[in-house]
């Protein structure tokens, strides 16, 4: 006898490619009041996931859209009575892709040379057999991994643990980030946000990048002291290369916007566009393996936060 669909309210809007997904998985959009599970489309609507969850206690799934959840940890709505998952290592490719893009941006000096009007002074710095440094081991560490691997860069992954991650020389836990960090031609932040590592890049980590060398963040804003930051740029011959930022969005007149060793995207390594397809195919999954009854993708650690 064939299994019943799984039941699967969209919350607290839907879309047309949401719907979709649930069906292709084989799940029946409902009511949240009927509602096995509940795919949750807006992660800043705290109160509203809130409210869903008490209106239907029984809920024993929620997907959530994002890889970072850090506003539904810090709204203290994760719980241990159902299944979280997340959008983690979903987007994984077209963030790594774009860390990689801004740290060959920043050491081949292109902002200046896009804008140039004269010929001026060649520079430039081959990333070719260099050191740097990885914070995070998650989907974006390993897919960044793989696109240095040409690169022969011998690469150094900062986590909590220290158990290994393929592609890296060396995994290290957050204590001997200092250790780390002199010598690396290109220091990435990519990790979760979680209370431990909001400021994990502050005065003494800037005070310790080498001369010439470049912080690219992917991961969330408030991984780096902004403060802090504005300060390294201004004194010391490092580089920044930001598609984050504390505050976000960036205000105009900030003084990061003015620094020439200061590269900023506006949040674009993964667009709507890039994210669509991907958050389908991770929601068509899961409500595959829901109702099949097999392990979940992206599942949340709810002691972790992420």
């Amino acid at each position: 006898m064939t299994a019943p669909a799984p039941l699967i309210a969209i919350g607290p809007v839907s879309a047309p490619f949401v719907v979709d997904a649930v069906e292709q998985g084989g799940g029946r959009v409902v009511e949240l009041a009927d509602a096995d599970a509940l795919v949750w489309m807006n992660p800043g609507d705290a109160d509203g996931l809130r409210a869903a969850i008490a209106a239907r206690p029984g809920l024993r799934w929620v997907q959530l859209p994002l890889a970072g959840i850090e506003k539904v940890v810090e709204a203290g709505i994760l719980d241990h009575d159902r299944l979280w998952t997340s959008a983690k290592g979903s987007y994984a490719e077209p963030v790594a892709e774009h860390a990689l893009a801004l740290a060959l941006a920043g050491l081949r000096h292109l902002p200046e040379r896009i804008t140039a009007t004269s010929w001026g002074t060649p520079a430039g710095t081959s990333l070719y057999d260099r050191d740097v440094v990885i914070l995070g081991a998650g989907g974006i560490a390993v897919t960044l991994l793989e696109l240095l691997a040409p690169f022969r860069t011998r690469a150094t992954v900062v986590r909590r643990s220290d158990t290994a991650v393929p592609g890296a020389r060396a995994t290290v836990g957050p204590d001997r980030l200092l250790e780390v960090i002199p010598g690396a031609l290109v220091v990435f932040v990519a990790a979760a946000l979680t209370p431990a590592t909001i400021g994990i890049i502050a005065a003494k980590e800037l005070a310790a990048m080498d001369d010439g060398s470049w912080l690219v963040n992917v991961g969330r804003g408030r991984h780096v002291d902004t403060d802090a930051l504005v300060a390294a740029l201004s004194d010391r011959p490092i580089g920044a290369a930001l598609d984050v930022t504390d505050p976000e969005p960036l205000p105009d007149g900030h003084p990061l916007w003015t620094l020439p060793n200061c590269i900023i995207t506006p949040h674009t390594a993964d667009t709507i566009e890039m994210v669509i397809p991907l958050l389908s195919e991770r929601i068509r999954t899961n409500v595959a393996r829901f109702g099949a009854g097999e392990s979940l993708v992206g599942v949340v650690d709810t002691h972790a936060g992420y």
